[in-house]
Protein backbone atom coordinates (compact mmCIF):
# COMPACT_ATOMS: atom_id res chain seq x y z
CA UNK A 1 0.00 0.00 0.00
CA UNK A 2 2.84 2.34 0.91
CA UNK A 3 4.59 2.19 -2.56
CA UNK A 4 1.71 2.55 -4.39
CA UNK A 5 0.86 5.90 -2.26
CA UNK A 6 4.42 7.25 -2.65
CA UNK A 7 4.32 6.50 -6.40
CA UNK A 8 0.91 8.56 -6.56
CA UNK A 9 2.30 11.15 -4.35
CA UNK A 10 5.36 11.42 -6.46
CA UNK A 11 3.13 11.59 -10.10
CA UNK A 12 0.42 14.19 -8.64
CA UNK A 13 3.76 16.17 -7.41
CA UNK A 14 4.56 16.77 -11.05
CA UNK A 15 1.01 18.57 -11.81
CA UNK A 16 0.83 20.50 -8.42
CA UNK A 17 4.26 22.71 -8.47
CA UNK A 18 5.24 23.48 -12.12
CA UNK A 19 8.96 23.86 -12.65
CA UNK A 20 10.34 27.56 -11.89
CA UNK A 21 10.74 29.58 -14.86
CA UNK A 22 14.65 30.52 -15.81
CA UNK A 23 15.86 33.91 -16.67
CA UNK A 24 19.00 35.26 -17.85
CA UNK A 25 20.60 32.17 -18.05
CA UNK A 26 22.71 31.05 -21.20
CA UNK A 27 21.25 28.15 -23.05
CA UNK A 28 24.60 27.31 -23.09
CA UNK A 29 24.87 26.94 -19.18
CA UNK A 30 23.45 23.23 -18.59
CA UNK A 31 24.16 23.32 -14.65
CA UNK A 32 24.39 26.45 -12.09
CA UNK A 33 27.53 25.53 -10.09
CA UNK A 34 27.18 27.34 -6.60
CA UNK A 35 30.26 28.09 -4.26
CA UNK A 36 29.34 26.32 -0.98
CA UNK A 37 30.29 28.25 2.18
CA UNK A 38 31.17 27.28 5.70
CA UNK A 39 31.15 29.29 8.84
CA UNK A 40 33.78 29.23 11.56
CA UNK A 41 34.21 28.52 14.54
CA UNK A 42 33.54 25.07 13.54
CA UNK A 43 32.34 22.65 16.45
CA UNK A 44 34.43 20.01 18.32
CA UNK A 45 33.40 16.51 17.37
CA UNK A 46 32.48 16.57 20.89
CA UNK A 47 29.76 19.29 19.65
CA UNK A 48 29.69 17.54 16.33
CA UNK A 49 28.86 14.30 17.90
CA UNK A 50 25.97 15.67 20.25
CA UNK A 51 24.48 17.50 17.24
CA UNK A 52 24.49 15.13 15.07
CA UNK A 53 23.11 12.58 17.91
CA UNK A 54 20.45 15.07 18.18
CA UNK A 55 19.93 15.42 14.72
CA UNK A 56 19.61 11.72 13.93
CA UNK A 57 17.26 11.67 17.28
CA UNK A 58 14.75 14.27 15.00
CA UNK A 59 14.96 12.83 12.20
CA UNK A 60 13.85 9.36 13.45
CA UNK A 61 10.43 10.90 14.66
CA UNK A 62 9.32 11.57 11.36
CA UNK A 63 8.74 8.67 10.08
CA UNK A 64 5.07 7.54 10.47
CA UNK A 65 2.59 7.16 7.75
CA UNK A 66 0.99 10.38 7.01
CA UNK A 67 -1.55 11.17 4.04
CA UNK A 68 -0.14 13.05 1.07
CA UNK A 69 -1.78 16.50 1.81
CA UNK A 70 -0.27 16.63 5.40
CA UNK A 71 3.35 15.29 4.12
CA UNK A 72 6.17 16.60 6.29
CA UNK A 73 8.60 18.74 5.12
CA UNK A 74 10.30 19.63 8.62
CA UNK A 75 13.63 20.38 7.85
CA UNK A 76 16.16 18.63 10.15
CA UNK A 77 19.00 21.44 8.88
CA UNK A 78 18.80 23.10 12.03
CA UNK A 79 19.27 20.18 14.33
CA UNK A 80 22.84 19.03 12.47
CA UNK A 81 26.18 20.65 12.89
CA UNK A 82 27.95 19.94 9.26
CA UNK A 83 26.27 22.63 7.91
CA UNK A 84 27.06 24.05 4.48
CA UNK A 85 25.49 27.52 3.22
CA UNK A 86 24.62 28.67 -0.56
CA UNK A 87 24.27 32.80 -0.86
CA UNK A 88 21.01 33.17 -1.98
CA UNK A 89 19.66 36.50 -3.43
CA UNK A 90 15.96 36.53 -3.46
CA UNK A 91 13.74 39.08 -4.49
CA UNK A 92 13.43 41.93 -6.61
CA UNK A 93 15.84 43.97 -5.85
CA UNK A 94 17.55 40.93 -4.43
CA UNK A 95 18.39 40.49 -1.10
CA UNK A 96 21.21 38.18 -0.12
CA UNK A 97 20.99 35.84 2.27
CA UNK A 98 22.79 32.65 3.83
CA UNK A 99 21.05 29.30 3.69
CA UNK A 100 22.41 25.64 4.83
CA UNK A 101 21.92 23.68 2.14
CA UNK A 102 20.46 20.21 3.36
CA UNK A 103 19.70 16.93 1.76
CA UNK A 104 17.47 15.60 4.82
CA UNK A 105 14.95 18.10 4.08
CA UNK A 106 12.73 19.17 1.63
CA UNK A 107 11.17 22.97 2.64
CA UNK A 108 12.71 26.20 1.74
CA UNK A 109 12.43 28.57 4.21
CA UNK A 110 13.88 32.07 4.90
CA UNK A 111 12.94 34.19 7.93
CA UNK A 112 11.05 36.97 6.95
CA UNK A 113 10.24 40.51 8.42
CA UNK A 114 7.19 42.72 7.38
CA UNK A 115 8.45 45.83 9.06
CA UNK A 116 8.28 49.05 6.94
CA UNK A 117 11.10 51.13 8.59
CA UNK A 118 13.60 48.41 9.16
CA UNK A 119 16.34 50.38 10.67
CA UNK A 120 16.40 48.10 13.56
CA UNK A 121 17.48 45.25 11.23
CA UNK A 122 20.89 44.49 10.15
CA UNK A 123 21.29 43.65 6.35
CA UNK A 124 21.43 40.12 5.24
CA UNK A 125 19.92 38.81 8.00
CA UNK A 126 16.41 38.50 7.04
CA UNK A 127 13.81 38.91 3.90
CA UNK A 128 12.12 41.61 3.65
CA UNK A 129 9.06 41.02 1.62
CA UNK A 130 7.66 44.50 1.31
CA UNK A 131 10.68 45.39 -0.40
CA UNK A 132 10.39 43.38 -3.28
CA UNK A 133 8.47 44.02 -6.56
CA UNK A 134 8.22 40.24 -7.08
CA UNK A 135 7.13 38.62 -3.59
CA UNK A 136 3.90 36.88 -4.54
CA UNK A 137 1.69 34.72 -1.49
CA UNK A 138 0.31 31.70 -3.15
CA UNK A 139 -3.59 31.78 -2.46
CA UNK A 140 -4.47 29.23 0.57
CA UNK A 141 -6.30 26.92 -2.55
CA UNK A 142 -3.35 27.06 -4.87
CA UNK A 143 -2.56 23.27 -5.84
CA UNK A 144 0.81 23.96 -4.20
CA UNK A 145 -0.60 24.62 -0.63
CA UNK A 146 -1.40 21.37 -0.25
CA UNK A 147 2.09 20.34 0.42
CA UNK A 148 3.25 22.37 3.34
CA UNK A 149 1.99 21.32 6.63
CA UNK A 150 -0.98 24.03 8.29
CA UNK A 151 -0.50 25.40 11.83
CA UNK A 152 -3.16 23.91 14.25
CA UNK A 153 -5.59 26.92 14.16
CA UNK A 154 -4.87 28.15 10.37
CA UNK A 155 -7.71 30.12 9.13
CA UNK A 156 -10.68 28.84 6.94
CA UNK A 157 -9.42 29.04 3.61
CA UNK A 158 -11.72 31.45 1.37
CA UNK A 159 -11.72 30.52 -2.33
CA UNK A 160 -13.11 34.08 -3.08
CA UNK A 161 -10.96 36.18 -1.18
CA UNK A 162 -7.84 37.09 -2.79
CA UNK A 163 -6.01 38.03 -0.13
CA UNK A 164 -6.39 34.40 1.32
CA UNK A 165 -3.07 33.28 1.93
CA UNK A 166 -1.26 30.01 2.40
CA UNK A 167 -0.05 29.52 6.42
CA UNK A 168 2.17 26.74 6.88
CA UNK A 169 3.72 25.71 10.40
CA UNK A 170 6.52 23.08 11.56
CA UNK A 171 8.13 22.60 14.70
CA UNK A 172 11.10 20.59 15.61
CA UNK A 173 11.23 17.77 18.33
CA UNK A 174 13.22 20.19 21.15
CA UNK A 175 9.58 22.36 20.58
CA UNK A 176 11.45 25.53 17.96
CA UNK A 177 9.33 26.59 15.37
CA UNK A 178 8.50 28.60 12.79
CA UNK A 179 5.49 29.74 10.54
CA UNK A 180 4.60 32.34 8.35
CA UNK A 181 3.40 32.31 4.66
CA UNK A 182 3.96 30.43 1.69
CA UNK A 183 4.77 32.33 -1.16
CA UNK A 184 6.42 32.35 -4.41
CA UNK A 185 9.49 34.75 -4.92
CA UNK A 186 12.46 35.39 -7.74
CA UNK A 187 15.85 34.23 -7.20
CA UNK A 188 19.00 34.96 -8.14
CA UNK A 189 22.27 32.89 -7.55
CA UNK A 190 25.65 33.31 -7.67
CA UNK A 191 27.55 31.00 -10.26
CA UNK A 192 31.27 30.24 -10.13
CA UNK A 193 31.49 31.72 -13.58
CA UNK A 194 30.57 34.85 -12.15
CA UNK A 195 26.76 34.73 -14.05
CA UNK A 196 24.12 35.42 -12.42
CA UNK A 197 21.13 32.63 -12.80
CA UNK A 198 17.84 34.11 -12.15
CA UNK A 199 14.96 32.37 -11.12
CA UNK A 200 11.14 32.71 -10.83
CA UNK A 201 8.35 31.53 -9.08
CA UNK A 202 10.91 29.55 -6.85
CA UNK A 203 8.03 28.16 -4.07
CA UNK A 204 9.30 28.72 -0.32
CA UNK A 205 8.20 29.37 3.27
CA UNK A 206 8.66 32.78 4.75
CA UNK A 207 9.16 32.46 7.95
CA UNK A 208 7.35 35.46 10.22
CA UNK A 209 7.57 33.87 13.64
CA UNK A 210 10.57 31.93 14.73
CA UNK A 211 11.33 30.47 17.99
CA UNK A 212 13.82 27.69 19.70
CA UNK A 213 17.04 26.95 20.03
CA UNK A 214 16.90 24.93 16.66
CA UNK A 215 16.09 27.74 14.90
CA UNK A 216 17.63 30.42 16.42
CA UNK A 217 20.27 29.34 18.42
CA UNK A 218 24.19 28.35 18.38
CA UNK A 219 22.98 25.43 16.73
CA UNK A 220 21.55 27.36 13.64
CA UNK A 221 25.23 29.08 13.03
CA UNK A 222 23.44 32.13 11.74
CA UNK A 223 21.98 30.57 8.92
CA UNK A 224 18.85 32.97 7.25
CA UNK A 225 16.76 29.70 6.54
CA UNK A 226 17.15 26.09 4.60
CA UNK A 227 17.25 25.13 1.30
CA UNK A 228 15.91 21.90 0.71
CA UNK A 229 17.74 19.48 -1.61
CA UNK A 230 15.59 16.65 -0.49
CA UNK A 231 13.09 13.99 -2.92
CA UNK A 232 10.18 16.13 -2.20
CA UNK A 233 8.26 17.77 -4.29
CA UNK A 234 8.59 21.03 -2.88
CA UNK A 235 12.92 20.99 -2.45
CA UNK A 236 14.95 23.09 -4.20
CA UNK A 237 16.36 20.13 -6.26
CA UNK A 238 13.04 19.06 -7.04
CA UNK A 239 11.94 22.93 -8.64
CA UNK A 240 14.81 23.33 -10.19
CA UNK A 241 15.42 19.60 -11.49
CA UNK A 242 13.33 19.47 -14.42
CA UNK A 243 14.93 22.41 -16.17
CA UNK A 244 18.58 20.98 -15.07
CA UNK A 245 18.52 17.41 -16.00
CA UNK A 246 17.09 16.31 -12.80
CA UNK A 247 20.04 15.98 -10.89
CA UNK A 248 22.49 17.54 -8.64
CA UNK A 249 25.92 17.40 -6.83
CA UNK A 250 28.32 18.36 -4.80
CA UNK A 251 31.95 18.57 -3.17
CA UNK A 252 32.55 18.51 -0.38
CA UNK A 253 36.40 19.66 0.35
CA UNK A 254 38.33 19.42 3.82
CA UNK A 255 37.57 22.72 5.58
CA UNK A 256 39.81 22.11 7.99
CA UNK A 257 42.44 22.89 5.54
CA UNK A 258 43.87 26.49 5.64
CA UNK A 259 43.36 27.71 3.56
CA UNK A 260 40.01 25.68 3.20
CA UNK A 261 39.44 25.03 -0.41
CA UNK A 262 36.29 25.78 -2.17
CA UNK A 263 33.14 23.29 -2.07
CA UNK A 264 30.66 23.10 -4.88
CA UNK A 265 26.73 22.72 -4.90
CA UNK A 266 25.62 21.55 -8.95
CA UNK A 267 22.44 21.81 -10.16
CA UNK A 268 22.19 20.58 -13.49
CA UNK A 269 24.81 17.89 -15.26
CA UNK A 270 28.28 19.35 -13.92
CA UNK A 271 29.17 15.99 -13.15
CA UNK A 272 29.37 14.62 -17.12
CA UNK A 273 32.77 15.59 -17.27
CA UNK A 274 34.00 12.91 -14.35
CA UNK A 275 35.54 9.96 -16.47
CA UNK A 276 34.88 7.10 -13.33
CA UNK A 277 31.36 7.74 -11.64
CA UNK A 278 30.48 4.22 -9.47
CA UNK A 279 26.58 4.07 -9.69
CA UNK A 280 24.36 2.77 -6.98
CA UNK A 281 20.66 2.71 -6.88
CA UNK A 282 18.61 4.85 -4.76
CA UNK A 283 16.07 3.27 -2.73
CA UNK A 284 12.41 4.71 -1.58
CA UNK A 285 11.31 4.12 1.85
CA UNK A 286 7.94 5.10 2.01
CA UNK A 287 7.35 6.38 5.27
CA UNK A 288 10.75 8.82 4.77
CA UNK A 289 10.20 9.55 1.19
CA UNK A 290 12.59 12.91 1.61
CA UNK A 291 15.81 10.98 2.14
CA UNK A 292 18.15 9.31 0.18
CA UNK A 293 18.59 5.57 0.90
CA UNK A 294 21.55 3.41 -0.38
CA UNK A 295 21.92 -0.30 0.27
CA UNK A 296 25.19 -1.11 1.73
CA UNK A 297 26.16 -4.66 1.27
CA UNK A 298 29.06 -5.09 3.48
CA UNK A 299 32.16 -3.33 4.84
CA UNK A 300 35.87 -4.14 4.67
CA UNK A 301 38.89 -3.39 7.04
CA UNK A 302 42.21 -3.81 5.28
CA UNK A 303 40.84 -5.68 2.60
CA UNK A 304 39.21 -8.68 5.06
CA UNK A 305 35.16 -8.46 4.50
CA UNK A 306 33.55 -8.62 7.98
CA UNK A 307 31.12 -10.92 8.65
CA UNK A 308 27.98 -8.25 9.37
CA UNK A 309 24.43 -9.81 9.02
CA UNK A 310 23.30 -8.35 5.29
CA UNK A 311 19.79 -8.25 7.03
CA UNK A 312 21.34 -5.61 9.11
CA UNK A 313 21.32 -3.22 6.49
CA UNK A 314 17.68 -3.91 5.20
CA UNK A 315 14.58 -1.13 5.76
CA UNK A 316 12.16 -2.86 8.09
CA UNK A 317 8.16 -2.81 7.66
CA UNK A 318 7.92 0.23 10.06
CA UNK A 319 10.31 2.31 8.00
CA UNK A 320 13.48 1.67 10.16
CA UNK A 321 17.12 1.11 9.26
CA UNK A 322 18.65 1.25 5.85
CA UNK A 323 21.10 4.00 5.32
CA UNK A 324 21.00 7.51 4.41
CA UNK A 325 23.10 9.70 2.28
CA UNK A 326 23.27 13.02 4.06
CA UNK A 327 25.12 16.33 3.85
CA UNK A 328 23.43 17.56 7.40
CA UNK A 329 25.44 15.11 9.42
CA UNK A 330 29.14 15.46 10.45
CA UNK A 331 29.81 11.91 11.52
CA UNK A 332 28.91 8.12 10.21
CA UNK A 333 26.19 5.88 12.00
CA UNK A 334 26.36 2.39 11.65
CA UNK A 335 23.99 0.08 12.37
CA UNK A 336 24.76 -1.05 15.99
CA UNK A 337 25.85 -4.65 15.21
CA UNK A 338 27.87 -3.92 12.70
CA UNK A 339 29.37 -0.72 13.74
CA UNK A 340 30.92 -3.66 16.47
CA UNK A 341 32.27 -5.84 14.30
CA UNK A 342 33.83 -2.68 12.17
CA UNK A 343 35.73 -1.01 15.69
CA UNK A 344 36.56 -4.66 16.77
CA UNK A 345 38.27 -5.49 13.38
CA UNK A 346 40.23 -1.83 13.38
CA UNK A 347 40.97 -2.13 16.91
CA UNK A 348 42.81 -5.69 16.28
CA UNK A 349 44.74 -3.72 12.93
CA UNK A 350 45.65 -0.07 13.92
CA UNK A 351 49.37 -0.23 14.45
CA UNK A 352 49.38 3.08 16.63
CA UNK A 353 49.07 3.11 20.58
CA UNK A 354 45.76 3.30 21.98
CA UNK A 355 44.96 6.65 23.52
CA UNK A 356 45.37 6.92 27.60
CA UNK A 357 42.21 8.20 27.87
CA UNK A 358 38.86 8.64 25.34
CA UNK A 359 37.75 11.89 24.13
CA UNK A 360 34.00 11.95 25.51
CA UNK A 361 32.02 10.39 22.98
CA UNK A 362 34.27 8.34 20.83
CA UNK A 363 34.91 4.62 21.41
CA UNK A 364 38.57 4.37 20.05
CA UNK A 365 40.95 7.23 19.63
CA UNK A 366 44.60 6.95 19.07
CA UNK A 367 47.69 8.47 20.16
CA UNK A 368 49.55 10.19 17.03
CA UNK A 369 52.41 11.55 18.46
CA UNK A 370 55.51 11.63 16.26
CA UNK A 371 53.82 9.98 13.21
CA UNK A 372 53.71 12.27 10.07
CA UNK A 373 51.85 10.65 8.36
CA UNK A 374 48.98 8.67 10.25
CA UNK A 375 46.85 8.25 7.27
CA UNK A 376 49.27 6.15 5.80
CA UNK A 377 49.24 3.19 8.93
CA UNK A 378 45.55 3.66 9.78
CA UNK A 379 43.37 1.03 9.00
CA UNK A 380 41.67 1.21 5.74
CA UNK A 381 38.02 1.19 5.34
CA UNK A 382 35.93 -0.02 2.44
CA UNK A 383 32.26 -0.07 1.60
CA UNK A 384 30.39 -2.14 -1.01
CA UNK A 385 26.66 -0.64 -2.56
CA UNK A 386 24.16 -2.65 -4.43
CA UNK A 387 25.24 -2.47 -7.86
CA UNK A 388 28.53 -2.75 -7.31
CA UNK A 389 29.47 0.65 -6.23
CA UNK A 390 32.70 0.70 -3.84
CA UNK A 391 33.31 3.45 -1.63
CA UNK A 392 36.72 3.76 -0.60
CA UNK A 393 37.21 7.05 1.33
CA UNK A 394 40.98 8.04 2.58
CA UNK A 395 41.49 7.11 6.52
CA UNK A 396 41.22 11.37 7.09
CA UNK A 397 37.48 11.23 6.52
CA UNK A 398 36.55 8.99 9.21
CA UNK A 399 39.71 9.40 12.05
CA UNK A 400 39.63 13.14 13.23
CA UNK A 401 41.85 14.78 15.32
CA UNK A 402 39.88 15.36 18.83
CA UNK A 403 42.64 16.42 20.96
CA UNK A 404 46.36 17.79 20.51
CA UNK A 405 48.34 14.32 18.90
CA UNK A 406 45.02 12.09 19.24
CA UNK A 407 42.72 10.91 16.44
CA UNK A 408 39.64 9.30 16.99
CA UNK A 409 37.49 6.97 14.97
CA UNK A 410 34.63 9.54 13.80
CA UNK A 411 31.65 6.44 13.18
CA UNK A 412 29.11 5.80 15.75
CA UNK A 413 26.23 3.38 16.27
CA UNK A 414 22.81 3.61 15.86
CA UNK A 415 20.07 1.33 17.22
CA UNK A 416 19.13 0.09 13.49
CA UNK A 417 15.18 -0.52 15.57
CA UNK A 418 14.70 3.23 15.94
CA UNK A 419 17.10 4.74 13.36
CA UNK A 420 19.20 4.31 10.22
CA UNK A 421 23.11 4.53 8.89
CA UNK A 422 23.87 7.38 7.70
CA UNK A 423 27.30 8.66 5.42
CA UNK A 424 28.33 11.79 6.52
CA UNK A 425 29.62 14.92 5.38
CA UNK A 426 32.69 13.96 6.80
CA UNK A 427 32.99 10.87 5.18
CA UNK A 428 32.00 12.16 1.86
CA UNK A 429 34.98 14.47 1.71
CA UNK A 430 37.04 14.89 -1.55
CA UNK A 431 34.72 13.17 -3.67
CA UNK A 432 31.66 14.16 -5.91
CA UNK A 433 28.29 12.55 -4.60
CA UNK A 434 25.79 13.25 -8.10
CA UNK A 435 22.09 12.52 -6.95
CA UNK A 436 20.63 11.23 -10.40
CA UNK A 437 16.90 11.83 -9.50
CA UNK A 438 15.28 10.43 -12.97
CA UNK A 439 17.48 7.46 -13.19
CA UNK A 440 17.00 7.19 -9.23
CA UNK A 441 20.47 6.01 -8.58
CA UNK A 442 24.16 7.59 -6.81
CA UNK A 443 26.67 8.06 -7.91
CA UNK A 444 30.31 9.35 -6.55
CA UNK A 445 33.55 9.77 -7.76
CA UNK A 446 37.26 10.16 -6.04
CA UNK A 447 38.53 12.46 -9.33
CA UNK A 448 35.41 14.80 -10.16
CA UNK A 449 36.23 17.31 -6.96
CA UNK A 450 39.33 18.45 -9.29
CA UNK A 451 36.86 19.70 -11.82
CA UNK A 452 37.75 23.45 -12.46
Amino acid sequence: MFPLIFFLCSFLSLFLLPPSNIAAVSNHNKYLKLPLLRKSPFPSPTQALALDTRRLHFLSLRRKPIPFVKSPVVSGAASGSGQYFVDLRIGQPPQSLLLIADTGSDLVWVKCSACRNCSHHSPATVFFPRHSSTFSPAHCYDPVCRLVPKPDRAPICNHTRIHSTCHYEYGYADGSLTSGLFARETTSLKTSSGKEARLKSVAFGCGFRISGQSVSGTSFNGANGVMGLGRGPISFASQLGRRFGNKFSYCLMDYTLSPPPTSYLIIGNGGDGVSKLFFTPLLTNPLSPTFYYVKLKSVFVNGAKLRIDPSIWEIDDSGNGGTVVDSGTTLAFLAEPAYRSVIAAVRRRVKLPIADALTPGFDLCVNVSGVTKPEKILPRLKFEFSGGAVFVPPPRNYFIETEEQIQCLAIQSVDPKVGFSVIGNLMQQGFLFEFDRDRSRLGFSRRGCALP
